[in-house]
């Protein structure tokens, strides 16, 4: 026998219009990958963007000019001459080469003073992060304190401090004082403290391997990120240090690039002194450029150190 045939059950329809059809619910207008636009976020970042780039841009047509081009010429466009290579040949032959010296002199300080301040917060960051001990909040607040001084403020007792010592003049009245970073520290304990988990250094601790070998062989890979951005952060501040050598050293042959091309700049202020506004433009472009280069070439890596902590587990 054939069984009856069955009817689907009726489904009501919604309240309203008499057999309307209920609409699916679309997609979401905005998601993550598809943001909202801001038309006033938008502007303000363009504004932004355009202050940036504008001093870059009068820095680099500038440093195409002669002496003369500089004054006779709009400063945002070029002028008759392209000069930047002899400009920059000239830079570095002027004064008996003394830009060379200065730019030695800057490289030894990034050298020793960043290099050694990103080595100290590392390992610093990484004990506080991973290591129990007595006073280790007072340590925390005394970190936290000294990122909240400007170094603007210590540099008159550091230099009383150097001169008792008989170290003003020398080069280690820069690099000392460049192997602190309390920043540098913050971020590498803040880093340390996400990236390294607990489990991985007592599963190395239970293989037998001792703290150097766990740190070098397992905590270095995982901190690369978090060294990279410290080292960046370190090297621009020592880079771009000017106050602390300007009350420190009196010695031309030790000047930094900073100090060394505001003394070119100052030379025409200065009675019978010659005006090389073209070689301080063309210097400065040259000091910016390895930079620029180090940002980029490390862009992935700092961006990522940035980053840490800002998630919660």
């Amino acid at each position: 026998m054939s069984s009856p045939p069955t009817t689907a059950p009726s489904v009501p329809a919604p309240a309203g219009r008499a057999g309307a059809v209920p609409r699916l619910r679309g997609r979401p207008r905005h998601t993550p990958s598809r943001p909202r636009r801001s038309v006033p976020l938008t502007v303000l970042t363009g504004l932004v963007l355009l202050y940036s780039l504008v001093p870059l841009a009068w820095l680099v047509i500038s440093a195409t000019k002669t002496q003369r081009g500089l004054a006779d010429s709009f400063g945002l466009w070029f002028s008759g001459d392209f000069a930047l290579w002899d400009n920059i040949v000239e830079t570095f032959s002027y004064d008996d080469g003394v830009f060379t010296r200065w730019l030695l002199n800057t490289l030894l300080y990034v050298v020793v003073g960043a290099g050694g301040a990103t080595l100290l917060a590392v390992l610093g960051g990484y004990a506080l992060a991973k290591f129990s001990f007595p006073g280790k909040r007072a340590v925390f607040g005394v970190v936290i304190g000294a990122v909240a001084v400007p170094g603007t403020a210590l540099a008159v007792p550091t230099f009383l401090m150097f001169s008792r010592m008989g170290l003003t003049d020398t080069p280690w009245a820069v690099i000392i004082p460049s192997l602190i970073s309390p920043f540098g520290l913050y971020l590498m304990w803040v880093f340390a403290s996400q990236a390294v988990p607990a489990e991985l250094l007592e599963a190395a601790r239970i293989d037998g391997a001792g703290e150097t070998r766990t740190f070098f062989q397992v905590v270095l890979p995982l901190l690369a990120p978090g060294i990279v951005t410290v080292l960046l952060f370190t090297t621009v501040a020592t880079w771009n240090n000017y106050f602390l050598p300007l009350i420190m050293l009196k010695d031309p042959d030790w000047y930094p690039l900073t100090l060394g091309l505001n003394s070119w700049n100052a030379q025409a202020a200065t009675a019978g002194g010659e005006a090389v506004f073209h070689l301080v433009i063309t210097g400065s472009l040259v000091t910016i450029v390895p930079l620029i280069a180090a940002f980029l070439l490390l862009q992935k890596y700092w961006q990522s150190g940035l980053a840490a902590g800002s998630v919660k587990e």
